[in-house]
């Protein structure tokens, strides 16, 4: 590899113009300018301070890169000449070398660094350069697979390169354990402070989660790089799965899973063993509570439903149910609240956040929220109850089932219609069994020729025998109208809500009878037409 090494830095021109290459002129006055500069931008690099390091260090990458992507493309062609490819090859990974020995003096510098007042940057300043150290060896890896391509023989230099991966992935290994665990001392510190945490501990923090980032980053290479050479990273897989947590084709290794399994097996049985009596005489306490209040609020609602139905404040039905249901729920939501209490869970913060979310869920829900506000002051004012015929939102029919934030009709033909609150309350309400007692108004014309106080001893006759007919108001039977082709009577009676349309249509159908027995015409229009002759 020194050989390697030694090829490069004696120049570019070992490569004799006067061999005949299978590559196009523009190629190799190409590769030439490209491996020319290199060669330069190392001299400079050696010299170089400042920003300018910088500057040149990314020259060189990005040169070397180029000259990379104009070798591939030629390595697959049925002509290429393999031993200017191969040529061309050894110069990469003569400057890889370079590369590699340049990152390792400059790493060496930071690290004794590190007990400076700047450890921070230096800190991230090294996993930067590691990471580079890391793209090194990946670009290593893939010359050597162009070589052994081209049939050189590279076992010996995979196998040292394994072996250096093996000892850098071990030492990241640790690296990342030992990051992670100063991670989660700095976070504890940062929370334990809280309002007062400083600025110093949070930029600890950050500067820890970066430097972990990073060099789990190059574990990752590193593992992948010895999975392409073949080496065991069962144990370093693990290592990185812990820290990241993903669940990437790598953690699908069967003996990876069998470990991390096994290791959380044995995590569980120590905590089963050592809190599982403490948390199971939570559960017992927790499921206890829940038990009593379930009980307690059952008993409650018995207590509550007793003294509001027997209260002589004559409570509606919807305000009964609104008084049993609330406080029932409200005693099982305060045992629901001690349960979780014993379980750890702060109750302030919970209560906060029930708060948000009734705050957002408000807002999604207006319309609902307005049918809820129609039915408290329909609770309030009680215009209907439950049982009532009532006459609303264009519908008629009784009432069979009263909420919060609907309303359940059962119409006269038995159809069940569900209106939301707002509906109703926003539209006149006839409350038509509000009254103990209500009028049937009635009309019967009778002939011009017809006799009219025999009619209205008929009418009279007819009201008074009715059973379902109330005393008390009395009834009313009066000449009503002159029409055009009748005398008519109005008939009112009183009745009870219920007994309204038997009542109209037994008197309906007793009138037409009598008056067809007395020979009284009920007269219909009639029109006289006459035709004159011109």
């Amino acid at each position: 590899m020194h050989r390697l090494l030694a090829t490069l830095l004696l120049g570019i021109g070992l490569l004799t113009s006067s061999a005949t290459f299978a590559v196009s002129d523009e190629f190799r006055a190409k590769v030439t300018q490209l491996e020319q500069s290199v060669v330069q931008d190392l001299e400079l690099l050696e010299q170089a301070k400042g920003e300018m390091v910088t500057i040149t260090e990314y020259r060189l990458g990005h040169k070397t890169e180029e000259l990379r992507n104009l070798i591939a493309p030629e390595l697959d062609k049925p002509d290429a000449d393999k031993a200017y490819l191969l040529t061309l090859i050894e110069h990469q990974l003569g400057y890889v070398l370079k590369t590699q020995q340049y990152l390792a003096s400059d790493i060496k510098r930071l690290q004794k660094a590190l007990g400076t007042d700047k450890d921070a940057p230096t800190l991230l300043a090294l996993s930067s350069r590691e990471r580079e150290r890391d793209m090194s060896y990946k670009t290593e890896l893939l010359l050597l697979d162009w070589s052994a391509k081209l049939g050189v023989d590279v076992s010996a230099r995979r196998a040292e390169l394994q072996a250096l991966l093996i000892d850098r992935a071990d030492r990241l290994a640790s690296l990342v354990d030992y990051t992670q665990t100063q991670l989660q001392l700095a976070v504890d510190e940062s929370r334990d402070a809280g309002k007062d945490v400083t600025a110093e501990q949070t930029a600890r923090v950050t500067e820890l989660k970066s430097r972990l980032d990073q060099n789990s980053a190059s574990l990752s290479t590193a593992i992948g790089l010895l999975d392409q050479l073949g080496g065991d990273t069962t144990a370093f897989k693990e290592t990185l799965f812990t820290v990241s947590g993903d669940i990437t084709q790598d953690v699908l290794d069967i003996d990876v899973v069998t470990s991390l399994l096994r290791q959380w097996l044995g995590a569980a049985e120590a905590q089963a063993v050592e809190n599982g009596p403490k948390v199971a005489f939570k559960l017992f306490i927790f499921c206890l509570i829940l038990f009593l209040a379930g009980l307690v609020s059952k008993v409650v609602k018995r207590l509550v439903k007793t003294a509001v139905s027997n209260s002589k404040l004559k409570f509606s039905k919807l305000l009964q149910d609104f008084f049993v249901s609330l406080s029932a729920k409200g005693v099982y939501t305060l045992g629901v609240l001690i349960a979780l209490s014993q379980l750890g869970f702060e109750l302030g913060p919970l209560l906060a956040g029930f708060g948000i979310a009734g705050v957002i869920i408000g807002f999604a829900l207006q319309d609902s929220l307005s049918n809820f506000a129609s039915g408290m002051m329909i609770l309030v004012y009680r215009p209907y109850d439950v049982g009532d015929l009532i006459s609303a939102a264009g519908v008629t029919g009784r009432v069979s089932h009263m909420s919060l934030v609907s309303t359940t009709i059962k119409t006269l033909d038995n159809q069940r219609l569900i209106i939301p609150n707002n509906k109703i309350w926003g539209d006149t309400i006839n409350n038509i069994t509000a009254e103990r007692h209500r009028r049937v108004d009635m009309t019967f014309g009778i002939s011009y020729s017809d006799n009219v106080d025999k009619a209205e001893d008929i009418l009279t006759e007819i009201v008074k025998a009715h059973p379902k007919v109330l005393k008390d108001p009395d009834f009313t039977v009066k000449l009503h109208l002159l029409g055009e082709s009748s005398v008519d009577f109005i008939v009112r009676p009183w009745v009870r809500p219920d007994d309204y349309w038997e009542v109209y249509w037994d008197i309906t159908k007793s009138v037409k009878l009598r008056f067809d027995e007395e020979g009284i015409t009920i007269p219909f229009p009639q029109r006289d037409v006459h035709f004159y002759r011109g």
